[in-house]
Formats: C-alpha cells, structure tokens, sequence
C-alpha cells in the first residue's frame, strides 16, 4: 500500500473505528437501560420477527451495494438505478410480509406478532436510500460524515426507545428505536452526503450491477438466513424468554465484532478494490487486515467472555444471568469473524462473486446438517451454540481455500498471522479468569479484571515485538499529525 494511499485509509479506518466504537456504546448504554426495563420475553418477540427483517433486508440492500462499491467508475445512472431497484424490493417485500404476518404469528402460537410486524417491516424503506448512501461514503471514505450521522441517529433512537419503555410500551420500545434509528440515519446522511435520487433509470447499468450483485446477494440470503435459522429454531422449539437469553448473550461479542472488525472490513473494501488487479499488493493489504483485525478482536472477545458472569450481573441485573453461558460459547464463536471476513473481502474486490456463492454453498450445506444434529439430538440451547462455533471453525478452512490459489494466501499462511494475537489472548485470558477469583463486590471485580487483562496482552505484545502493535502506533501517530497539521 502506498504511503498516501496507506495513510488515507488509516485515517479513514480511525474515523470508521471512531464511529463504531461511538455508536455502539450509545447502543450497549441504551440496550443496558432497556434491559432493565423489559423482559426477556420482549426481546424474544423481537428476535423473532429480526429474522424475517433480516431476510428482506438482505434483497433491499445487499448486492448492489456491493457491487456500487467494487466498481471502479462509477455515475449517476449507476447510483440512481441502483436505489430503484432497491426501493422496488422494498416495496414488495413489504406488502409480502404484510400478509404473511398473520401466518407467521401462527406458526409461533404468539399472535401478537402480526401487527409489531406490520410496523417493524416498514424498516425496509430507508434501507433503499441506506444501500446508496453507504455506498457513495465507502467510494468516497468519508466515513466522518457517517461517523456523525450514525452517533446522532443512535442518540435519537435511543432515547426514544427508552422513553417508551419506561412507559411500560414492552417490546414496541424495541420497534420504535430500530425504526426511528433507521430513519434518522437516512434523513442525516440525505443532508450530509451530497446525493440525492434522480430520475433516470438504466436498464443496462441496472443489469450490470445485478450481474454482480445477485451472486453476492444470494450469498448474503444465504449467510443471514443460516445465522437467523438457529433463533428462529429457538423461538419455535423452545419459548421467548430462552430465545430473548441467547440473543442477549450474542449481543455482547456481536457489538464488539461489529465495532472493531466491522470498521476495519468497512475501510478495507475500497482499498482493496483498488488493488483487484495487482495480487502481490492485495494479499499484502488482506494479510494487514487479518493481523490487525485479529490483534484487536481476539483479545477483546477473550476479555469479554472471562468477565461475563460480573459484567452481566452488574449491568443487566441478576435476571439476565442465564445469558452467560451463551455469551461465553459465543465469544468463540465471533472470535474468528476476521479471518472470514478478510478472505470474503478479497473476493469481493477481484469480482470473484461465483467463488463466494460456491463457499456459501458449501458452508450452508455442511451449517444445516450441523444445526439439524444439535437439535435433534442434544434438545439444548447450549448444543445449538456450541454447534455455530463448529461450523465457524470450519468455515475458515473454506474461505481460505480459493485465496490459496488467486493470492498466494493460504490457510496455513493465513493461521501463522492469526497465531501470535491468539496465543497472546489465550494467556491473557488465564490471567483474567486468576484475577476473577479475588474476594471483591462485582464492579471492583470487574475493573481489576479489565486492568489485568489490558496490562498482560500490552506486556505480552509488546515483549513479543508484534507488528500490529508498532502498525498501529505508527499510523495513529501518523493521523493525528495530520489532523493537526495546518
């Protein structure tokens, strides 16, 4: 990477991380609040309708985003045809779900469900605008403009979530913040970012974006539908109150995941776009993905998952507790995000959009017989856990393999720069859990826990001399010169 080429992009990746890492503590100090103020079964009701949202949003905005993104040029007829499109999806899915809601509120004996739905799904509609918007932010990396507009959004829709609950609305708090974070979020980036929708439609641009972008959105259906299965599982063989524990406890590792290996996947996609033509600069810029990602995540989901019991405790109260062993199953699980993710990317940016439907495939296939075992078989939640980290272990020999053979980036290559962040997450991991056996209350346990744990992994590090720790000083060092240069 070139040093003004590297140089951008860090600074871009620090106002990225900037963003997640501010958003999503609005969104843990709102969720804690709300998690006080509802029940388990409030979020079970909402988990269950997130994965038909989910489904949907996957065709209003997957794929063509994607594919706005990985092109090189980029017009209007592009970007307007692309939101079309998106809003047309929008559109019919929501009449979709519209009439199925009653039937969906059926099958899970709970027919409630059929008007939250009817309101949740009108999510969908700033998802059209959000496809487009994101995009032109990735093109252009002007990711303070984001930055600033998801923290505000965050804000508003936090503060009406909470209004709302503390009006004992139960589980339309939960509604009303997805809806009104969504739709801030549109309404901001519609001032800040200067694009606007405009009439003109290209059946021909509209059909080059498909071309790319229906392999990746199928392999998003894919992807969203198979990790949305297990709740959807959950919610139909067990009940609501289990449903809302589990996914409060992969609420915990996913906002980490999402704040740091989300922020730096987010930058990278441009970046390595820009090198799909030169393999020798793209396996250097997907390798500095993976350390760094790994250097970051790795220890962070070690940490979280060795301070669970009084983290929870002490934020969510002791009613949240039967969510602890979930979060600990899946700290694992998120743990190895970086390494799928940064492979996947790879084939986004060199337009090798068969190779990824190909591994989803295959990954699915294997996902469903695995899903299907833990179910049958174990008649546990906790199996059904356990059984999404095997499939994610897996899964990293998969999406290695093709990288192999376009990079020169292999799995064996790849778990050689995984090895040093896990080892040293690994140790400081021990010494949390030493540390969680002093005799104190849970929040000066907690603090002792978390100044161990920074201090072993940092002495660890920086003992061993690893890169990602110098790459991230320097380029730290790097961008905050340049902001306060003239």
């Amino acid at each position: 990477m070139s040093g003004e080429r590297g140089r951008k992009a860090a600074s871009s990746m620090l106002f990225k991380l900037t963003e997640s890492v501010l958003t999503q503590g609005v969104s843990f100090c709102v969720s804690i609040v709300l998690a006080r103020l509802l029940s388990p079964d409030d979020y079970g009701v909402l988990t269950i309708l997130m994965v038909f949202i989910a489904l949907s949003q996957v065709f209003v905005q997957s794929g063509l985003n994607t594919a706005l993104i990985q092109r090189r040029d980029v017009d209007e007829r592009d970007l307007s045809s692309a939101f079309y499109l998106s809003l047309l999806a929008a559109a019919a899915l929501y009449a979709l779900l519209f009439f199925l809601a009653p039937s969906i509120g059926a099958f899970y004996n709970m027919p409630q469900l059929a008007p939250v739905l009817r309101v949740l799904a009108l999510i969908l509609f700033p998802g059209a605008f959000l496809c487009v918007q994101n995009a032109v932010v990735a093109r252009q990396m002007a990711f303070r403009t984001l930055m600033l507009s998801s923290l505000a959004s965050t804000v508003l829709s936090g503060a009406v979530g909470v209004g709302m609950a503390a009006m004992g609305l139960g589980y339309w708090a939960l509604v009303g913040q997805r809806l009104v974070s969504q739709a801030a979020l549109t309404t901001l980036l519609l001032w800040r970012v200067r694009w606007r929708p405009r009439r003109v439609f290209s059946w021909e641009r509209a059909r080059g974006l498909v071309g790319f972008g229906w392999k990746l959105l199928l392999s998003s259906l894919l992807e969203t539908g198979y990790n949305n299965l297990r709740s959807a599982v959950i919610g139909k063989k067990f009940d609501a109150a289990t449903l809302g524990y589990y996914d409060r406890g992969r609420q915990f590792p996913e906002l980490v995941m999402n704040a740091v290996n989300g922020s730096i996947q987010g930058v990278m996609l441009p970046v390595l776009s820009e090198a799909q033509d030169e393999p020798l600069r793209l396996k250097a810029v997907m390798r500095r993905c993976v350390r760094v990602s790994s250097f970051l995540v790795l220890p962070m989901m070690a940490g979280l998952a060795a301070v669970s019991e009084p983290l929870v405790r002490l934020l969510l109260s002791d009613k949240w507790l039967p969510c602890v062993p979930f979060l600990q199953i899946l700290c694992l699980d998120y743990a190895f995000y970086p390494i799928h993710t940064a492979n996947l990317q790879a084939l986004n940016a060199m337009g090798r959009s068969d190779v990824f439907l190909r591994l989803e495939l295959v990954k699915k296939s294997y996902g469903l017989v695995i899903l299907a075992v833990t179910v049958l078989c174990f008649h546990t939640v906790e199996a059904v856990a356990w059984g999404g980290v095997v499939s994610t272990l897996l899964a990293a020999f998969v999406n290695a393999w093709p990288n192999r053979r376009l990079l020169g980036y292999g799995y064996l290559e790849q778990m050689r720069d995984l090895l040093p962040p896990l080892a040293l997450s690994a140790a400081m991991y021990a010494a949390v859990r030493a540390a969680g056996l002093l005799p104190l209350s849970d929040l000066p346990l907690l603090l002792a826990q978390v100044a161990v744990g920074v201090a072993v992994y940092a002495a660890l590090a920086y003992a061993f001399g690893l890169e990602s720790l110098r790459y991230l000083t320097q380029m730290l060092r790097a961008t905050l010169s340049q902001r306060r240069a003239p």
